[in-house]
């Protein structure tokens, strides 16, 4: 038997879970953010997304166009070599990724019932996005070193206060999926 102290804390079912990441595109990702710096959120970002997709799991890729702009600012596709076939482009207008999009129907189209969430900025389109996630009835894992914010407190009052009450806060080393 293993010693509880190495079991995993969350054990997924790849066919029934998506790795959400939100606005990785170049001119958010450097932006000054805290705690960390959007290039050390993108390899986090990377690696889970390596992960979920060597397991069979679905990779979605949410970023931001403006409204009404008849052309985007610099900078507003996803990072260069993050997308990869297989995983789902969403393109919002506001700042969570459910409104306005067919996200939802693309999820429950394919069974999933499980996001795990990381991306920039954590107390904007990563929390938007997750709060209408649970609304829709969505079990909710929030990867920390996967995310950003503006500031610090911003950062650690959505990981410290709100996501504990909407899913659960893990590292991505906790991250691990059943074998079936």
């Amino acid at each position: 038997m293993t010693p509880p102290d190495t079991e995993p804390r969350l054990a997924l079912d790849p066919s029934r879970t998506a790795l959400v990441l939100v606005d990785l595109m170049d001119r958010i990702v450097g932006l000054p953010l805290e705690p960390r710096k959007g290039t050390d959120v993108l390899v986090a970002a990377e690696e889970l997304a390596s992960t979920f997709r060597s397991e069979g799991a679905l990779v979605v890729l949410i970023r931001v166009e403006r409204s009404g702009a008849v052309e985007q600012p610099p900078g507003s596709g996803l990072v260069a070599g993050l997308a990869r076939d297989g995983d789902i482009e969403i393109v919002k207008r506001t700042i969570g990724g459910f409104q306005g999009t067919d996200l939802h129907e693309r999820l429950r189209e394919r069974g999933i019932t499980t996001l795990v969430f990381g991306g920039i900025a954590t107390n904007l389109g990563v929390e938007s996005t997750a709060r209408a996630a649970g609304d829709l009835g969505y079990d909710l894992v929030f990867v920390e070193e996967a995310m950003a914010a503006f500031t610090s407190a911003e950062h650690e009052a959505s990981v410290r206060l709100d996501f504990p009450r909407l899913g659960t806060v893990v590292e991505a080393a906790d991250v691990h999926f059943t074998v079936g």
